[in-house]
């Protein structure tokens, strides 16, 4: 295997360090959106 330099290095860090957090942040959006359909808001009567 050939090592690779610092620039593909640093490359393939950003794409997978970036990917990853969008990942999540995605994975989190629809976790929230699953549990709002499950547990729906009920809202308060205002006095």
């Amino acid at each position: 295997m050939v090592a690779m330099d610092n620039l593909t290095f640093g490359l393939t860090l950003l794409v997978v360090g970036m990917g990853g957090t969008l990942a999540a942040l995605a994975l989190l959006a629809v976790l929230m959106n699953v549990l709002k359909k499950i547990f729906p808001v009920k809202e308060e009567p205002s006095n």
